[in-house]
């Protein structure tokens, strides 16, 4: 029952899809009244939202005739589980991919634009909404029915199961991604909307700025999932699905400053369209088993008619987006030390990043049909392409704000003590250790800003009006949040250590002034797992010791075992304990004992960064269909990400 329902759901969104992108076509070219088109919106997303709602239903019910249910459902799974299973495979995830993207169409339907542009815009957004609608109904469809019909199920992926982040990881993520998607429809409907089409950069840019502090919060989540879950005791490994993750941010960040650059617009058309060219190039990584990670789903049916809409969305972003009149040259020579310089100069920057982690990503892919073999791209290629651009890129930020005064003497007094605190940070950190060049240039580019943007904020915070305002503080909160990230990746990379060895009952393993000795190892079963824990007790300079418990938990239904580690975090330090295996008769365990160095300033300053962005989102919050019209003189947008503070 449950099943036919949702099919018929999905089949109705399908049917709504295609009429709601016809009748905006309509609107577009001939005028029509937009009233049918909202409604069609409206109802699409309606129709996605019921087919969320009887998966979930169908889960919550045990109802294992549904084959999603059978495959990822399970009696024994707890209820927090149960409910975040709907995006744990691949079937179900499109359902919550579909009814973001309907959310994101209905919002951009309600909104007062210039109506050729908004239809448009409308019309490219509902024809990316018909083609996932068509995905799911036709190649991933989670209510076919099963048979015969199991009387439990082996529950979601284990690794889904160990942290509560998984409930808000994957949908803060698909509202990061599909969010570009308005950004992108804008690039697309300006050429065709004529002089209603001159503007939109201003009404993308809000848009853009809440996808982009929402991907930002994902790909954080995503790496404290990592982190904590995973038990290699690290966040980032470049794996292929981590960088398509991390390739539209950048493009996004570059699109988000060279906004704030009157002129350039093909810069602004083609970093829109990159971005959002890059979520489904990602979804296609992701969903058609091109590439192998713990992060991306299984073989499936998709990959063919993914690959073949994003070429398709490549060729007309290209068309279209070339049909622009060429820019009027700008009068006089730019000054090469000025902001928009800068902005620009970050701008490129962080498109050359994209392009470096691009190359990386996909090399695998088109290595082994041109030579027979698959090249292998490891961190060490990131390491040394990617992080040295990320540190000039951070040095960068921190010159960019001191430019917003014409004074060129007054901007260079303004460096002065920002550049000495990051001269003495490389100072001091290099004669009381040996961090490496890289961590010590980030750790100086770092003290560089936060001096920066210290100053720069009791600057503002003397001045009244409109420089207090949450908006233009919003830059600064990312830029502190960016610096700090930079500290907690520098630290945790140069000054980590580990060590891993099999101990027997009271023997000790030591990393530093941090040991670990096993007291005893203890088996338990029941809620569909059986579980290893290895009791240890650990000591830190000197301190009491306390009772850790790493675990190995396995699933008999996936036949998977899982690491699940013991974390110890502190305010400038994490312990980081992992049982890798034990002996049959519990005499001895295998242990794995790190020291993570400021880890926990990467997750404060991922926080601090989406929460710029989130200000900035706030103060450029696009009009309500009751609010002036968009083309009347607007504030200037806030600024957000590396040298957008102003």
């Amino acid at each position: 029952m449950l099943g036919d329902l949702g099919t018929a759901s999905l089949a109705a969104g399908l049917a709504c899809a295609t009429l709601t992108a016809l009748l905006w076509l309509r609107v577009a070219l001939f005028g029509a009244p937009a009233r049918t088109a909202r409604l069609g919106t409206a109802t699409t997303l309606a129709a996605a939202g019921t087919a969320c709602a009887l998966l979930e239903t169908a889960l919550l019910r045990h109802d294992f005739s549904v084959r999603f249910v059978a495959e990822n459902g399970g009696r024994h799974v707890p209820l927090h589980y149960t409910l975040t299973s709907l995006w744990s495979a691949l079937d179900g995830s499109l359902l919550l991919w579909l009814l973001v993207l309907g959310g994101y169409a209905a919002l951009l339907a309600r909104r007062a634009y210039p109506p050729r542009l908004h239809a448009y815009a409308m019309a490219v957004v509902s024809v990316v909404v018909l083609f996932f609608f068509a995905l799911s109904t036709f190649a991933a469809n989670p209510f076919r029915p099963v048979s015969p019909v199991p009387a439990d199920g082996p529950g979601p992926n284990p690794l889904l199961q160990q942290h509560p982040a998984m409930g808000v990881h994957p949908p803060l993520l698909y509202a990061g991604y599909l969010g570009l998607v308005v950004p992108f429809a804008f690039a697309l409907a300006a050429p065709l909307a004529g002089r209603d089409g001159a503007g939109w950069v201003r009404v993308a840019r809000p848009w853009a700025l809440v996808a982009w502090a929402a991907l930002t919060g994902g790909i954080g989540l995503g790496a404290w999932w990592s982190y904590a879950v995973l038990g290699w005791g690290g966040y980032w490994a470049w794996d292929p699905v981590e960088n398509a993750s991390l390739l539209p941010w950048l493009t996004a960040t570059a699109f988000l400053h060279t906004t704030l650059v009157r002129g350039r617009a093909a810069w602004h058309s083609a970093l829109a369209c990159a971005s959002f060219l890059l979520v489904l190039l990602g979804t296609f990584l992701t969903r058609s088993g091109a590439v192998t990670s713990v992060h991306a789903f299984t073989d499936s049916p998709l990959g063919p008619m993914l690959l073949g809409f994003v070429l398709l969305a490549v060729v007309v972003s290209t068309v279209l987006t070339g049909r622009r009149a060429p820019e009027p040259a700008p009068r006089g020579h730019p000054r090469v030390l000025s902001r928009p310089t800068l902005v620009l100069v970050h701008g490129v920057l962080l498109a050359t990043i994209a392009a470096v982690v691009l190359i990386g990503t996909i090399l695998p892919l088109l290595s082994a049909p041109l030579n027979g073999t698959r090249t292998s791209v490891g961190p060490a290629y990131y390491q040394r392409t990617a992080v040295p651009l990320a540190v000039v890129l951070l040095l960068v930020m921190g010159v960019t704000p001191a430019l917003r005064v014409r004074d060129r003497s007054a901007a260079l007094r303004r460096l002065a003590v920002p550049a000495a605190a990051g001269l003495g940070t490389v100072a001091l950190v290099g004669l009381l250790s040996r961090p490496g060049p890289a961590a010590l240039t980030a750790f100086g580019a770092a003290g560089f800003v936060l001096t920066g943007v210290a100053g720069d904020l009791a600057h503002r915070l003397r001045r009244s009006g409109p420089h207090r305002r949450p908006g233009r503080l919003a830059g600064l909160v990312a830029h502190a949040g960016l610096a700090l990230v930079a500290v907690g990746v520098a630290g945790s990379s140069a000054y980590g250590r580990d060590a891993e060895r099999t101990l027997r009952v009271g023997e000790t393993l030591r990393v530093g002034d941090v040991a670990v000795r096993l007291v005893g190892v203890d088996r338990t079963g029941g809620g569909g797992s059986m579980a290893v824990r290895a009791r240890l007790a650990l000591t830190a300079s000197g301190s009491a010791a306390r009772s850790v418990t790493p675990t190995l938990r396995y699933h008999p239904a996936r036949d998977v075992a899982v690491t699940v580690p013991a974390i110890g975090t502190g305010l400038l330090r994490d312990t980081y304990v992992t049982l890798i295996a034990v002996s049959g008769d519990g005499g001895s365990a295998t242990v794995r004992l790190a020291v993570n160095p400021l880890v926990g300033l990467l997750w404060a300053g991922g926080a601090l960064t989406a929460g710029g962005g989130l200000l900035a989102a706030a103060a450029a919050r696009p009009p309500t269909r009751a609010a002036t019209r968009a083309d009347r003189p607007r504030p200037a947008p806030a600024a957000v990400g590396p040298g957008a503070a102003t």
